[in-house]
């Protein structure tokens, strides 16, 4: 069951809006242009983090360093040995617990004067309108797609600033969306990208100290719309490249056209983009590009006329494999065209969602009904031991 949990600040603490007594922010209060004033606004301000993870972890620690006067924290996750090269709110004896649970204590050790909120749950359509709204600045530090573009409608229809974050590999992208006058993450990618076609950091790495930088600058740009200082990255998305220390800027202007900030915006309400639970009827002659294992499995056992293409190499099929599976690796698709129907849907499949989704987008380019095993055979195995296991 989801849960929230909130800390009471130490006693003496000034109500929000007042900063804490003492030499705390001393250095910070010194800054021209920032002084005190700046420091009741941080105080007074409550921020949202949406994922305490790699970009969530460096971004909330800073806000709670600074004086930020409510952090809310959404997370469901438990922490994994994986996580602690870059996620530096939890350390070896944490993994196993609730990242929530752990970030929490450790934003109030860092700063005992500050209020923080743990809700122990995912983002949803269901809980995002009654977050963001209680929000003055919302911090996005998801990993996924779905989660990001539901951050973005929800600050969009709020009229909340979202810091946007992501890193991948060496390389991330920081920009403030939903700021007024300013884009919305749709006004760069207005739908999302088919599942798997992009790796996540579990399939492409990342490198430890990618989210410290880039979760760092989520954390400046946010205390920068708070205290009302510098020209926050409204209208600019910054890009950060690692391995060259590099940043470029590309200037993001507002779409008018934009199906959610737009003039006339085409999407009003909160969608989630899961469809697991999609019926067969809902997707047999439908576009949809994305099969779930949930929703092959339901071909299977409809007996819908479909043919399962495995395009990963001669070496991982020989491992393991999908029953009725047609071994054609992605290097030579092209040259085996003639063994594809275009009578019936083409089910392509991988590893875990990335070769499957080009060469799907190969094949609806020149006619073929292609449809990607979204997750690739990782995630229809994982279903499979599920199912076995509820039986």
């Amino acid at each position: 069951m989801p849960k929230t949990v909130e800390n009471t600040p130490v006693p003496g603490t000034p109500e929000p809006g007042t900063p804490e007594p003492g030499t705390r922010y001393d250095r910070q209060i010194r800054l021209p242009g920032f002084g005190e004033a700046g420091q009741r606004r941080l105080a007074a301000a409550r921020v949202l983090v949406v994922g305490a993870g790699g970009l969530g972890s460096p971004a909330a620690m800073y806000l709670a360093a600074a004086g930020v006067g409510t952090l809310d924290l959404v997370d469901f996750d438990r922490v994994d040995e994986s996580n602690l090269h870059r996620q530096l709110l939890y350390g070896t004896p944490d993994i196993g617990r609730q990242k929530i649970d752990a970030a929490a204590a450790r934003l109030r050790a860092i700063n005992p004067h500050i209020r923080v909120v743990a809700h122990d749950e995912p983002f949803s359509a269901d809980n995002a309108r009654a977050l963001v709204a209680n929000a003055d600045v919302v911090i996005d530090g998801t990993d996924n797609f779905s989660t990001r573009y539901l951050v973005n409608d929800a600050c969009v229809m709020a009229k909340t600033p979202n810091v946007y974050g992501s890193v991948a590999q060496f390389d991330g992208q920081i920009a403030v969306f939903a700021a007024p006058g300013g884009p919305c993450y749709r006004c760069l990618h207005p739908e999302p990208p088919p599942a798997g076609l992009i790796d996540n950091c579990a399939e492409g790495g990342v490198l430890g100290v990618l989210p410290g930088v880039i979760g760092t600058l989520q954390a400046t740009e946010a205390i920068k719309l708070i205290a009302g200082i510098g020209e926050p990255l409204v209208g600019r998305l910054l890009l950060y490249d690692a391995l060259k220390m590099r940043t470029r800027q590309i200037v993001l202007p507002r779409d008018p056209a934009c199906p959610v900030c737009g003039d006339a915006p085409s999407i009003q309400t909160l969608v989630e983009y899961d469809r697991a639970c999609a019926p067969v009827s809902a997707i047999v002659g439908s576009t949809q590009i994305d099969l779930s294992p949930s929703e092959l499995g339901a071909w299977r056992d409809a007996r819908v006329p479909h043919m399962l293409v495995d395009v990963r190499e001669p070496s991982e099929h020989s491992v393991t494999s999908i029953d009725g599976a047609v071994l054609i690796p992605s290097g030579v698709l092209d040259e085996n065209l003639s063994l594809l129907p275009k009578d019936r849907p083409v089910v392509v499949h991988c590893q875990s969602g990335g070769r499957s989704s080009r060469a799907v987008a190969r094949l609806r380019a020149i006619g073929y009904d292609a449809r990607n095993l979204a997750g690739g055979i990782r995630a229809w195995k994982l279903a499979e031991a599920e199912k076995s296991t509820l039986k």
